[in-house]
């Protein structure tokens, strides 16, 4: 295969030996047959990498690259920095893909040209069982940023990219070790307009407890995102306004909470960080 049109897939994963099978085999059955899949595992200490070299015996196209454990920022960076395609297309190793997930958005870059970044809908599972999204968690299309400042709109297993949309917005942010996803997709908006494919090509499954989304204190990441990109400069005066809005609101929440556990260290930085916000109105 030339990489015209390749589409490297990649998968970080850490000790997730029940589920990166299934995670594996989505891949393999897509009708789209011009991809190469690169599985980073972030120093699993289960029985995963056995069950990659199962699947190495029988796939020369899968690589699998592995790291001391550093977090799941640096093993996309790093599964980036090895791609060969023309696409990135991310898929967390505890979700799976429809069989025409690659094929539909190739597709549609071929006929999108002007696009960067697409992605498409997907199927929400909790705990074994279906769910509906919240309107809030429409997926829009556009410029997102605005609409991306109160929460995270974009799924890495969704979403395909060009490669050298990395040159443009940068890598994840492995100082991040939770929203790094929310914090590249924040700085990409800035740049491009995020497309969408509204079909549920990916089956997201959630509800078990080591989810990165299920940690505690997530606004604390996402003031810290927004605050780098104000201080980094917004040239949009109402993308500005709107993010410095937003900073002010989270660090009055944040803060508050705070106060009310009696960290009062913690405290004074998140009144502090809103004050300093405040004076730039």
């Amino acid at each position: 295969m030339n990489n015209k049109n390749k589409v490297s897939v990649i998968i970080p994963v850490y000790n997730r030996d029940g589920w990166i099978g299934d995670c594996i085999d989505s891949v393999l059955s897509q009708t789209y047959e011009n991809f190469e899949l690169i599985v980073v595992d972030d120093g699993s200490t289960d029985s995963t990498q056995d069950i990659f070299k199962k699947y190495r015996e029988n796939n020369e196209n899968i690589k699998v690259l592995f790291q001391q454990n550093k977090g799941v920022s640096s093993a996309r960076n790093l599964g980036i920095k090895a791609a060969e395609g023309e696409y990135i297309a991310f898929l967390d190793s505890d979700d799976i893909w429809k069989s025409e997930k690659l094929e539909t958005q190739i597709s549609y870059f071929n006929l999108t040209p002007g696009a960067y970044v697409c992605q498409t809908d997907e199927v929400w599972i909790r705990n074994g069982k279906r769910v509906n999204p919240g309107k809030r968690h429409k997926k829009p299309s556009g410029d997102i940023f605005i609409d991306s400042l109160s929460l995270c709109l974009v799924s890495p297993s969704a979403v395909m990219m060009k490669k050298d949309f990395f040159e443009k917005a940068g890598l994840f942010d492995e100082e991040m070790t939770a929203c790094e996803d929310y914090d590249l997709w924040l700085r990409a908006s800035l740049l491009f307009d995020f497309h969408i494919v509204e079909e549920p090509l990916v089956v997201k499954r959630g509800g078990h407890s080591d989810q990165l989304s299920s940690l505690p204190n997530l606004d604390k990441f996402r003031i810290y995102s927004i605050k780098k990109i104000v201080e980094n400069g917004i040239k949009h005066r109402a993308k500005e306004k709107a993010a410095i809005d937003k900073i002010i609101e989270k660090c009055s929440i944040y803060s508050n909470g705070c106060k009310k556990r009696c960290k009062w260290e913690e405290y004074a930085v998140y009144q502090s960080i809103k004050k300093d916000m405040e004076k730039k109105i």
